[in-house]
């Protein structure tokens, strides 16, 4: 995240008033007034030479003088040897099409060969592009893109070449920086040690050779009972198809890869919302692109539509009716939807909430409207008995295509409905179809147009004071409108979203004895979703007729995330389903109880052992750590719940 740079003017110098001497009369009183005088005297001399050698080593006292930096910040120090003063600029390599911003004025040089010096503070979480102009006419004497490191020092030099009076400009590092990526290093080393750690420990305690050591050391009858109750056959838990529908009644096998899918999401989900350690990766993208933040929120939309399809199949076969089911299905989203609202708006210790500035939108509330409009969709095609289809057709390689049409047609109309409103319909003072950031994107063009249509339907329908009111587009390109990623718009494509996973689940439901089609198919949609991306982006980030944005939720960026979620899902479904290598763990039990976990983080974010005092804030490391131990907390909670079979369901 590109904070804001500041300055700070090194150059100065300084005179101190000379002090008075003692007279010859008083020296000579005692021997101790004359050490005393000596020592006066050296001191006025000292004062009188002081203006004389600063003024000679103006040039170098900026080394001796650092700013205190932050987090993803580096110290630059501008010298300037020109006969005129110049203008420092900057433009992260992010920005697309941005204006430059200033960062601070240097004054002319002193002297032929006697630079004067500015120290900047500039950030270090991407590239930035240094623009030197002349002042007060601009121009453009030269323009250096430079990576600075954290905490880092470096010297830029602003020198007139005497051969061709021409401007020369280069960067010259003082100090090295610090690299910053070693916690993530050690944190992934100590989490990949302990895994391999239970797993050995897994297999050897698994071994009749121990368990027999282990039954003669002990107590036998207490050993053994306690050695079933860990290490014997697995039992089968009562199936929790869904935190939202409830399970099937009657079922004997339960795809474990399910869970760990969605146990991955949300365990990335909680980690990047306690802060990802700081890093800007672990944050979401400004505006176009993509970033870990940015994965997992459409996977667990996706994992959420493909349990829809399994859950609905179950309790149709089970007897259940369509307007029982549909009855169901409004009833918790509206529970979702209530839960969203009071979990983003957390002002306990604050007062009563207000309606005047209550947001309205939020991640749950987002779930809650996919999951309804794909279950109804759903509960208008699905199939209770999936027995009776052959497979022998000519059209059954389509068949889990093919037999849901209307439903697909629906979610196609949806889709032409965000395309018309998106790219036609007029937004005031902005360009029709504008999917830009405003701020100083697009050169400043467009300053209050954030997120075109969909901005405008959003301050249309909710009100400013009703929306999310520190978008990322702030970070980047100082956007000055409130702007929500979780909008109304947006909510059409987080349908297709979750429809593509009912997708998946139509697969696995169809071809429930075929593995090795459940994966081809999987790799046919995940592959073809990839096409439909770089069609729609052009294979790059911003010139694209669609660019991936997860702001926007645009079209591009549900086929990108569908895409690897259909990949993903098919490997974790090839290890722990088809071969077991891996029993999900410990993803599996998050997984499991997603909505506990997910409205949990959130009310308990500010508690202890979720978060304490730091010693360095401004430590990557400590971060890291403090949300690694927070993530891991959940996790252990979840398993301890699903030993104790507590699931909430809703």
């Amino acid at each position: 995240m590109a904070r804001k740079l500041k300055k700070n003017n090194t150059y100065h110098s300084s005179s101190v008033a000379p002090v008075k001497p003692k007279s010859q009369k008083e020296m000579a009183q005692t021997e101790k007034s004359a050490t005393f005088a000596l020592g006066v005297v050296a001191l006025v001399v000292a004062v009188c030479v002081a203006p004389l050698a600063a003024e000679i080593s103006s040039s170098d006292i900026h080394h001796h003088k650092h700013l205190s930096l932050k987090m993803d910040e580096a110290q630059l120090t501008v010298n300037n040897e020109l006969s005129y003063e110049v203008q420092v600029s900057w433009k992260s390599q992010r920005c697309y099409q941005c204006l430059y911003q200033q960062l601070g004025v240097v004054p002319a040089g002193l002297d032929p060969g006697q630079p004067s010096s500015v120290n900047f503070v500039v950030s270090t979480q991407h590239e930035i592009t240094l623009q030197i102009n002349s002042t007060p006419i601009e121009l453009e004497l030269c323009k250096i893109p430079f990576h600075f490191g954290e905490h880092g020092n470096y010297s830029l030099w602003v020198k007139t070449l005497n051969a061709s009076f021409g401007v020369n400009c280069s960067v010259v590092t003082d100090k090295d920086p610090v690299n910053s990526y070693i916690p993530i290093l050690v944190a992934f080393l100590i989490y990949a040690l302990l895994a391999l750690v239970f797993a050995i420990g897994k297999k050897v305690w698994g071994l009749d050779a121990v368990r027999g050591l282990v039954l003669r050391l002990g107590s036998s009858m207490e050993t053994e009972r306690l050695i079933n109750s860990e290490l014997g056959p697995t039992r089968v838990v009562p199936p929790v198809t869904d935190n939202i529908l409830p399970p099937p009644l009657t079922s004997s096998k339960r795809l474990r890869s399910l869970d760990t899918f969605r146990g991955i999401s949300l365990v990335i989900m909680v980690f990047v919302n306690y802060g990802g350690g700081r890093y800007w990766f672990f944050r979401h993208e400004s505006w176009n692109g993509l970033t870990v933040a940015d994965l997992v929120f459409p996977w667990f939309v996706f994992i959420m539509g493909t349990s829809i399809a399994l859950s609905i199949n179950a309790l149709l076969r089970a007897g259940a009716t369509r307007c029982s089911l549909l009855r169901k299905a409004v009833w918790r989203s509206l529970q979702l939807f209530i839960i969203g609202v009071l979990v983003i708006n957390p002002n306990y210790c604050q007062g009563a909430l207000a309606w005047e500035n209550l947001r309205i939108p939020g991640v749950l509330q987002r779930l809650a409207w996919s999951y309804l409009v794909v279950a109804c969709l759903d509960l208008l095609v699905a199939r209770g008995q999936l027995d009776v289809l052959t497979l022998d057709a000519w059209w059954s390689p389509a068949i889990d295509f093919l037999l849901y049409w209307p439903a697909w047609l629906c979610v196609i109309l949806l889709e032409v409905l965000w395309l018309f409103l998106t790219f036609q319909l007029p937004v005031p003072d902005c360009p029709t179809g504008y999917l830009g950031p405003g701020g100083i994107g697009d050169m400043g063009l467009y300053l209050n147009c954030t997120g075109g249509a969909a901005g405008f339907i959003d301050r249309l329908l909710l009100g400013e004071k009703h929306m999310y009111q520190n978008p990322s587009s702030r970070v980047i390109y100082a956007t000055r409108i409130p702007y929500d990623p979780e909008g109304v718009l947006g909510s059409i494509n987080s349908i297709l979203m979750a429809f593509l996973g009912l997708q998946a689940g139509k697969i696995i439901l169809h071809y429930r004895e075929r593995p090795k089609s459940i994966m081809s198919r999987f790799l046919i949609w995940g592959l073809l979703l990839g096409v439909v991306s770089a069609f729609l982006t052009k294979c790059s980030t911003d010139q694209g007729f669609i660019p991936v944005n997860k702001n926007l939720w645009s079209l591009s960026y549900v086929t990108t995330l569908a895409c690897f979620a259909f990949v993903l899902l098919m490997l974790i479904y090839y290890i722990v389903d088809v071969n077991k290598w891996w029993s999900g763990a410990p993803f599996y039990y998050p997984g499991m109880n997603s909505i506990l976990v997910y409205v949990g983080h959130e009310v308990f974010e500010d508690y202890f052992p979720f978060r304490w005092r730091m010693s360095n804030s401004q430590s990557h490391a400590e971060h890291l750590i403090q949300n690694l131990v927070a993530t891991s907390c959940w996790v252990i909670i979840s398993y301890l719940l699903y030993k104790k079979k507590i699931f909430w369901k809703i």
